[in-house]
């Protein structure tokens, strides 16, 4: 892997939107891993002044991750029938109403997007949801980035490997943040990472990196006996200084509660993992009322800020994956270091 990557270290910093920017991805480039700047909810204007600091920040190489979903259809009767099931949490943390966003809070990866890669060549550039269309993944590999996406069941590992993928993120099932399916919506056809991993090394003959649940040495260790040429990894960076993760979600993650994970819709409107809180118990993880990816994210935006405002996390996005008692309270590259002693 350090062949494809070029890096010292055969570890991926995990891009994860909302809990960090350029600082977390230069930091464990330094390190001898590959940091990443998750992209999908940057703007082309963001993304570039993220790049910038990145750039300036280390001469290693780094990764830039984009979303490939589709935009849905406008859907306001559908959008107040979300805000009618969150009213009683409005009510009772005094949110605003009127500061709920309209339109899609995260975009897919497009022609603006594109030609940010083109000025600053990043080595690597990964996507969640499959791949861009024919034209832009093009674009990307004219550049000389390597291109990975996330895969969740074999089956879309060998559609990445068909379509122009250099290489295959096997997602298990214990991953925080969102799922990376994109084949099917069948959430029983997901699987744990150290079951799906040495399938789709047998399925497919590009390099494969795990993700999900790994974050201890030991769990490197594993994956790399499953056949993984590296591993990818985020909870274990959510409690390092370099992270953004605010003081609620920081504050979950080193009580008991960061035990119990789930797949949820309630904060966006497609299944993704995150600590279990009021919001999740009381509508349930996978609510019928709610709106398809992202647009679920706009009424959750002001109810959030308005609970976090008064110290509460019940009504926040915790991301995390099933082995958030792992994190630890250190530097990026601390983190880095100890994970990669399981590789040795």
């Amino acid at each position: 892997m350090s062949a494809l990557f070029a890096t010292d270290l055969p570890l991926i910093q995990a891009p994860m939107a909302g809990v960090q920017d350029w600082r977390l991805a230069a930091a464990v480039c330094e390190a001898g891993g590959l940091g990443s700047v998750p992209a999908g909810m940057l703007s082309a204007q963001g993304l570039e002044e993220q790049l910038t600091q990145l750039s300036a920040a280390t001469n290693q190489p780094w990764n830039v991750n984009f979303f490939c979903h589709t935009s849905p259809a406008p859907d306001p009767a559908g959008e107040q029938r979300w805000v009618d099931a969150l009213q009683p949490f409005y009510e009772e943390f005094a949110a605003d109403t009127s500061a709920i966003a309209s339109g899609p809070s995260r975009q897919p990866f497009d022609e603006d997007s594109a030609a940010v890669l083109e000025r600053f060549r990043p080595a690597v550039v990964s996507f969640h949801y499959g791949l861009p269309a024919p034209a832009l993944l093009a674009r990307v590999k004219a550049t000389g980035a390597r291109v990975l996406s996330s895969a969740t069941t074999v089956e879309e590992a060998i559609w990445l490997a068909e379509h122009g993928a250099d290489g295959v993120i096997a997602q298990g099932l214990e991953a925080g943040g969102h799922r990376g399916h994109f084949l099917s919506d069948d959430l029983s056809l997901q699987q744990g990472t150290f079951s799906l991993l040495p399938q789709i090394c047998d399925a497919i003959s590009l390099p494969v990196i795990a993700a999900g649940g790994i974050a201890t040495p030991a769990g490197v260790r594993a994956a790399r006996a499953l056949g993984a040429s590296a591993v990818q990894v985020g909870t274990a960076y959510l409690l390092c200084p370099e992270a953004t993760t605010k003081g609620v979600h920081r504050q979950w993650l080193q009580s008991e509660r960061a035990r119990h994970t789930a797949l949820t819709t309630v904060f966006s409107g497609r299944p993704a993992r995150g600590v279990v809180n009021r919001l999740m118990d009381t509508l349930g993880p996978m609510p019928d009322v709610t709106p398809a990816f992202p647009l679920a994210g706009n009424a959750i935006g002001p109810l959030r800020a308005a609970a976090e405002a008064k110290g509460c996390g019940d009504c926040s996005p915790l991301w995390a994956g099933q082995f958030a008692s792992a994190c630890r309270d250190i530097s990026a590259a601390e983190v880095t270091r100890w994970l990669a002693e399981g590789w040795g």
